[in-house]
């Protein structure tokens, strides 16, 4: 049977896809990939449906061993991957051998790494979504994250002969200081105008209170000109949410589908990916949009991974069934290192 085996399972390794939509209305949260440009990213790689199960590792990443014969990609935060000891190139395809081991170590940019498999990972779907939901005890691997010892069936899928790799000016560079772009609302009105001042010009920290469910945030207070509660309604990833002490928080995926808080403003679709790879102490300032430019933005947004996507089409290269190749994208010139299978 096609496999992997989770040797060690990383600080917290979850199945992702891209999440339980329509489901909202019944009280299931729609969790998901927190950096979906990295999951379509990584499945593109593979030449996988753009929103196929992937595994997001965060902070310290999985030790795995190959059952068979597989074409992988890792994206999102560098953990240094190697396969059996030896370096490997992320944002491109790899091929590995059955009895390779794949190994990370801890984040050196980002926060969040993503790694495809070309056969898929053979989980049940549930709600239409292979996503994990732990706090639900939901979906992916008995709904929770992988441990030690877990193996995951991977698909029947002839693999390629051929991969591809993702240009360097298409690659995400991970800070911690960072400019996320917001639209104001729902229930923006519900501040005085020197707090929406103080959100728009000021910075605030992420604090250790961060994980797929939100981000606590720390910085000047934000006023409420009556009161922080309101008729509990909807939620989306990236509404920032302000209880009566007046500290922000920001919602991401694995949020609850609704709130009573007042939320002074919404994260606009491309700069969550960015979220995703921020962690505890690093610093967020948010710059307003409105809703017609955030519709322009998104646009581009996706013409960008159409753009992508043609470019990792035509980048195609050949696996050589005797050698590994780790191929290195990022300089001015190309290189290929390569390692004789024995």
């Amino acid at each position: 049977m096609n496999s992997i085996k989770i040797l060690k399972g990383g600080l917290f390794t979850t199945i992702q896809d891209k999440g339980r939509w329509n489901y909202q209305r019944f009280g299931m949260s729609v969790a998901g990939a927190m950096d979906h440009f990295a999951m379509r990213i990584a499945n593109m790689l593979v030449d996988n449906d753009e929103y196929s199960a992937v595994l997001e590792t965060t902070f310290l990443g999985p030790e795995i061993e190959f059952c068979c014969d597989e074409i992988i990609a890792i994206t999102g935060a560098n953990m240094s991957p190697k396969i059996n000891g030896e370096a490997i190139q992320m944002w491109t395809s790899i091929l590995v051998e059955e009895g390779d081991k794949l190994s990370f170590s801890g984040a050196i940019n980002g926060v969040r790494t993503y790694i495809s498999f070309s056969r898929g990972l053979d989980v049940p779907e549930i709600m239409g979504s292979k996503s994990t939901f732990v706090r639900g005890n939901l979906g992916g691997l008995e709904g929770r994250k992988l441990t030690n010892g877990d193996e995951i069936p991977l698909g029947k899928r002839e693999l390629s002969s051929k991969g591809s790799y993702l240009r360097d000016k298409d690659t995400p560079i991970y800070t911690k200081d960072n400019n996320i772009r917001v639209v104001l609302g729902p229930q923006d009105d519900h501040f005085t105008d020197e707090a929406l001042e103080t959100f728009l010009n000021s910075s605030f920290v992420i604090t250790s209170e961060a994980d797929r469910m939100g981000y606590r945030l720390d910085g000047p207070k934000i006023a409420h000109k009556t009161g922080a509660d309101i008729i509990s309604d909807g939620i989306v990833f990236g509404s920032i949410q302000v209880p009566g002490h007046g500290s922000p928080i920001l919602m991401m995926a694995d949020r609850a589908t609704t709130g009573g808080y007042t939320k002074i403003a919404t994260v606009i679709t491309p700069d969550l990916s960015t979220l995703a790879q921020m962690g505890p102490g690093s610093s967020i300032t948010f710059e307003k949009t409105s809703v017609y430019d955030s519709h322009k933005i998104y646009k581009e947004y996706q013409n960008k991974f159409e753009d992508i996507k043609k470019s990792i089409k035509e980048n195609k290269f050949e696996f050589d069934k005797n050698l590994l190749f780790n191929l290195n994208m990022f300089g001015k010139g190309f290189s290929v290192t390569v390692r004789e299978i024995e």
